[in-house]
């Protein structure tokens, strides 16, 4: 039988860790001029990651950073968080970019055991310098080689997934529509995937559970979608993955999460817009043409879904009114502030399982064609 041909991809991400490198070596090269030719403390600028300094750009459709910054001068007070950022862009340029290596964020807090007085005490002291320096070289960590714990989403549908060999380049096809009754897993970097789909939409689910459900019943053939798995906040893979998947394909995305300020505004608005900590890489993972299809506080009442309804807790409270009063998407979208003023009124939160009340599969036989068909979602 006559073998057949492979075809080969580049390693993955060579621009991209190209790019990356010579950035740590222009950051290096400025501590050394001040150093050396301008005989100045050296300092390194990070931006602020948190909500009051970000703005909420309608057109871009994400959170973008504003202009503050807080500036690493070298001092007797600050010489070991120095010399760990210093140690840490070396580590992530010689042992990760030039080697084309990957490393979780738990090896580099062991790996600093080798750094002398400069290593760090405790990963969440590693955590918040890897956070800043992924803002001030302005690329997101998995690009510089870094890889996230948790697990990346679960993907089912017409979508097949061009992959490479990491060594070799070797292409490897997963069609992501013969899987049994499983789902392919998100792995932790996506940018050197390719995709083919027939798809019109992407349908992204808060729930394992439901999510499930729509696979066993193969929802993804009748609706023409491709089904995502987020089971909670999506991590940065899943949301990258999205978003490149629509930018790429063209696809609208549609997200269905419990009728909760929970996922309103964290799992809802991180996957649309980003967040206020991550603002400087929101532009890499959020996820602008998303729309919210529901669960919507309106849906309790239209689908008599009052008895299947939970109180509110203090901290759902706290939550919205929160988002009423500070989050900058909330506060541009009357449609939002109108679902969580609503939902205060009501006093009640609702998840994607109480459609079950109609029959098990109610979720895919009327209300999620219904919700479609209509078109009305919510930004």
């Amino acid at each position: 039988m006559k073998k057949r041909k492979t075809k080969k991809r580049e390693v993955p991400g060579g621009d991209t860790r190209r790019a990356a490198a010579r950035r740590i070596v222009e950051v290096a090269r400025g501590i050394y001029d001040d150093v050396i030719k301008r005989h100045r403390k050296p300092a390194m600028k990070f931006p602020v990651r948190a909500l009051s300094n970000v703005k909420y750009d309608v057109r871009k459709g994400y959170f973008e950073l504003l202009g503050r910054k807080v500036t690493r001068t070298l001092s007797y007070n600050t010489a070991r968080t120095f010399a760990q950022s210093m140690r840490l862009l070396a580590t992530t340029k010689n042992d990760l970019l030039d080697r084309n290596d990957i490393a979780g964020k738990r090896e580099i807090y062991y790996n600093s055991k080798s750094w002398g007085v400069c290593r760090f005490e405790q990963q969440s002291e590693s955590d918040a310098l890897l956070d800043d320096m992924e803002a001030m070289l302005g690329v997101n960590r998995e690009q510089l080689g870094y890889i996230p714990e948790e697990r990346g989403g679960e993907v089912c549908g017409p979508l097949v997934v061009i992959d490479a060999d990491p060594v070799s380049g070797e292409e490897i096809r997963i069609d992501c529509s013969r899987l049994g009754t499983g789902a392919w897993s998100i792995p932790s970097r996506v940018e050197h995937l390719g995709f083919e789909t027939r798809a019109e939409f992407i349908l992204v689910v808060e729930t394992s559970s439901l999510f499930q459900r729509l696979v066993h019943h193969r929802y993804y053939e009748k609706a023409g979608c491709i089904l995502v798995s987020m089971s909670g906040v999506p991590t940065r893979a899943c949301r990258r993955f999205v978003r490149r998947l629509s930018d790429e394909k063209d696809l609208p995305v549609l997200a269905f999460t419990d009728g909760d300020p929970y996922g309103y505004c964290n799992i809802y608005r991180t996957l649309k817009v980003g967040s206020g900590q991550a603002a400087h890489i929101n532009r890499y993972f959020c996820v602008p043409r998303a729309r919210f299809l529901g669960v919507t506080p309106q849906d309790i009442l239209t689908y008599k879904l009052e008895d299947a309804t939970h109180p509110l807790e203090e901290v759902d409270i706290k939550r919205a009114r929160d988002a009423l009063r500070n989050d900058p998407f909330v506060r541009h979208h009357k449609e939002w502030q109108e679902a969580l003023e609503t939902m205060l009124e009501m006093g009640v939160r609702i998840e994607q399982q109480a459609f079950a009340k109609h029959g098990l599969n109610f979720v895919l036989e009327q209300y999620l064609p219904d919700k479609i068909r209509k078109g009305e979602f919510l930004p």
